[in-house]
């Protein structure tokens, strides 16, 4: 894979974190954070998500964002740089589709909002129909059979590592749910005894 600064701090953004004083500081940090592929850290992180935000350029500049959701790890590890999910039929616009037909680059947010965490992936992506995805990774996104009609694929270039600082905390409704769930289970069983133990008090 690249290196993350090598990829976009240039130009006009290699100038301004010149006249800002951050360049030098970045030149010292990025070297030293190029990797060949997906880390162990990378991997477990990336299993962990339920949705991400894909950006996508039109032909003639206009950047899109769009949202991809799922069931935790619906993002799956293909290999050290690579990335694919299914893609299910939505509001048929096909803005991205139609992108990547022209332009393949893409950037990918990864948010873990409980944890205030972000991953960053730059890469080219592929849409392709069902039928002429490959099998084999069809199978491997979905073992079971699947109503999805196209695969997404991301073939990594470069990643980054954000900073947390102001990445609201956000908890996911299943550990809301877990958490409350097992505090209301133990506040049921509290008032069940103490409710035992009045009657028992009741009849002394």
């Amino acid at each position: 894979m690249e290196n993350y600064a090598d990829l976009l701090f240039q130009g006009a953004v290699a100038e301004l974190q010149k006249a800002e004083g951050s360049f030098e500081k970045y030149q010292k940090l990025y070297p030293h954070r190029t990797q060949d592929g997906l880390r162990e850290q990378d991997k477990a992180f990336i299993r962990e998500r339920d949705s991400f935000y894909i950006a996508s350029t039109s032909p003639d500049g206009w950047p899109y964002i769009q949202h991809r959701g799922g069931p935790r790890g619906f993002l799956s590890i293909i290999g050290d740089t690579k990335l694919a999910c299914l893609d299910y039929r939505g509001n048929q616009q096909f803005i991205t589709m139609g992108h990547l037909t022209t332009d393949s680059r893409v950037s990918l947010f990864l948010m873990d909002y409980m944890n205030s965490a972000r991953l960053k992936i730059q890469g080219h992506a592929s849409l392709v129909s069902l039928a002429d995805a490959d099998p084999a990774l069809v199978r491997q996104l979905a073992p079971e059979g699947t109503t999805a009609e196209r695969v997404l694929s991301i073939e990594i270039t470069a990643l980054d590592w954000n900073c947390p600082q102001y990445i609201p905390q956000l908890y996911p409704a299943d550990v809301v749910q877990n958490v409350i769930g097992r505090r209301i289970g133990a506040l049921e069983a509290e008032n069940t005894a103490l409710k035992a133990r009045l009657a028992e008090l009741g009849q002394e």
